[in-house]
C-alpha cells in the first residue's frame, strides 16, 4: 500500500535513535492492564490479552513486569483507562490518527492538541481524517515461520485478505470483523505472531517537503513521548531519498 514502506522508515528511525525503554514498558503495561481488566486475566481466554502480552515479549518487556501488569489488571483497584481517538493534520496537510487510553481527557485532549499546534498541525474533530485510512487487522511472521505459499494458503483459509511476505517476514491482513478468527488460526498452525494488532492504513497519501517532513517527525516524537498515547498513524509518502537526508 502506498505510504506504508516510508511509514515502515520512519518507525524504524524513531526505534533506533528515539526509543525510550522506560516508556515503552508503560504503554505495554498499560495495554496489559486494560486487557486483563476488559476479560479474563488468562491469556488463552482473552485474545486482546494475549496480543498485548507478545507485543511487550517483543520489546523484552521482563516477565515479572508483564505478571505485575496482570495482576493489576485483575485486581479491584485498577485504574479506570479509557480509549480515546484524536485525529488532525499535520505539517503539509499529513493526516495523523492517535490512539491513546488515559484515565482524564482533560489531561490528555490540552496535551495532543498543545503537540499539534507547536509543530505546525491543527488537532480536528473525531473522523476528520479517519476516511482517509481503512481500519486493518495486521498479523506479522517471521520468515522462518514457513514459505510464502504455506502461509498465503493457511490465511487464505483462515479468511484473510491479503499475504505481503518478503525476506524477513510475512504479513497478513484481514478486516477488523475476520481479525480473531484469522489470528487464532494461524496461531493455531504457526504459533505465536510477533504482531497482531488492528492497525490504521492509509488510503490516500500527503508528501511534505523535507522541512515539513522534519517537522512531521518531531510532532511524532513529542506524541509518542506522551504517556497516554499507544499508536500514531499517519499517510505520509516519502521518498528514499528524503528518509536518508532526515537520517542523516
Amino acid at each position: 500500500m502506498a505510504g506504508h514502506s516510508q511509514f515502515k522508515n520512519i518507525m524504524h528511525r524513531k526505534g533506533v535513535q528515539d526509543v525510550k525503554r522506560a516508556k515503552i514498558f508503560n504503554k505495554l503495561a498499560r495495554e496489559i492492564t486494560v486487557s486483563a481488566k476488559s476479560g479474563l486475566p488468562d491469556p488463552a481466554l482473552n485474545p486482546r490479552l494475549r496480543a498485548a502480552i507478545v507485543a511487550a515479549r517483543q520489546k523484552n518487556m521482563p516477565k515479572d513486569r508483564i505478571d505485575r501488569a496482570i495482576k493489576s489488571g485483575a485486581g479491584s483497584d485498577a485504574a479506570d483507562y479509557e480509549a480515546v481517538r484524536y485525529e488532525g493534520y499535520g505539517p503539509g496537510g499529513v493526516a495523523l490518527i492517535i490512539e491513546a487510553l488515559t484515565d482524564n481527557r482533560n489531561r490528555t485532549a490540552p496535551e495532543i492538541r498543545t503537540a499539534f499546534a507547536k509543530h505546525g498541525g491543527a488537532l480536528g474533530e473525531t473522523n476528520s481524517v479517519s476516511f482517509m485510512f481503512q481500519r486493518l487487522g495486521v498479523i506479522a511472521y517471521s520468515a522462518k515461520a514457513g514459505s510464502p505459499d504455506m502461509m498465503f494458503e493457511a490465511a487464505a483459509e483462515a479468511g484473510a485478505e491479503n499475504v505481503d511476505s518478503d525476506a524477513y517476514e510475512h504479513e497478513v491482513t484481514t478486516t477488523v470483523e475476520n481479525f480473531s478468527a484469522v489470528r487464532d488460526a494461524l496461531e493455531a498452525k504457526f504459533g505465536p505472531a510477533s504482531n497482531a494488532a488492528l492497525e490504521w492504513r492509509p488510503l490516500t497519501t500527503a508528501n511534505p517537503t523535507q522541512e515539513q517532513a522534519e517537522s512531521l517527525l518531531k510532532l511524532i516524537d513529542v506524541l509518542e513521548d506522551n504517556d497516554d498515547v499507544q499508536t500514531v498513524a499517519v499517510n505520509a509518502e516519502l521518498s528514499d531519498e528524503l528518509m536518508e537526508r532526515l537520517t542523516q
